[in-house]
């Protein structure tokens, strides 16, 4: 009598046992397949790199009245945007000492970016910049403008301040400098503006016209619609910049 039992007892075990297996795989299946989707969806944005400087006011402009576009349209949804404060800046000397273009607080406030951007998400950390470059040509005291903005923006200047002290920013700014100096062509003048490695050079405030350019997914924002019938974009313009032979204030701070 208790052999059929157990018998049954076995068969229940395996059909629970191979259950468990059979929801254990396609759970898997499902998770790798909605991964790989995600990938692909990420894959497909489209890079917007842009190097400039914290006290440009061309950069400024740029930022204030055509960067932000991205975000006041659903352009942001097929844009990877990449904000990189080194533009003009140098290491010199064999104390590797830094200098900027506008002086001693554009390498301050340029730090205080690298910050924000190590900090934040890109939603956050680009309406701090967008914050700091609405006053970048009127800044006297450049502690209280960004804690200003970031108590407009209600957001913690904690990040802001650990970056800072410990030497994160700096590290932050150094590896920007890299990036900023390995630019092919290199960069002549900021803002310079990299779609998806290509320099966009004098046409940079054409940007979006090249992001819509360069999407290749399905989703194609309506920001892109006054282009859907673009097949080329302007390759030259006249648009200006700070260029990178201007004469730079010296000050600074030692990079290390």
């Amino acid at each position: 009598m208790c052999c059929p039992s157990g018998m049954a007892s076995r068969h229940l075990l395996s059909f629970f046992v191979f259950s468990i297996l059979l929801f254990w795989f396609v759970s898997s299946s499902h998770s790798l397949q909605d991964d790989a989707a995600a990938a692909k969806y990420t894959s497909q944005k489209v890079t917007l790199s842009l190097y400039y400087e914290s006290l440009c006011p061309y950069c400024a402009n740029f930022i204030v009245n055509k960067l932000v576009q991205v975000f006041n349209t659903d352009l942001y949804t097929i844009v990877n945007l990449k904000m990189v404060p080194w533009g003009n800046s140098e290491i010199q000397g064999t104390n590797h000492t830094i200098t900027c273009q506008h002086g001693e607080n554009e390498c301050y406030l340029n730090t205080i970016h690298a910050c924000a951007i190590h900090a934040w998400p890109v939603g956050k950390h680009f309406k701090f910049i967008l914050c700091l470059e609405t006053k970048a040509t009127e800044i006297q005291d450049t502690e209280a403008a960004w804690r200003k903005c970031s108590v407009d923006l209600g957001l913690s200047q904690k990040p802001i301040d650990e970056c800072y002290n410990t030497g994160r920013g700096k590290q932050s700014i150094l590896e920007y400098a890299a990036e900023t100096d390995a630019l092919h062509p290199p960069h002549r003048f900021v803002p310079w503006v990299v779609i998806n490695g290509r320099a966009l050079e004098g046409d940079y405030e054409n940007y979006n016209a090249y992001v819509c350019k360069a999407y290749r997914g399905n989703n194609v924002p309506d920001a892109c619609s006054s282009y859907s019938q673009m097949s080329t974009v302007k390759e030259t313009s006249n648009n200006p910049g700070c260029y990178a032979e201007v004469t730079k204030v010296p000050k600074m701070e030692p990079a290390a």
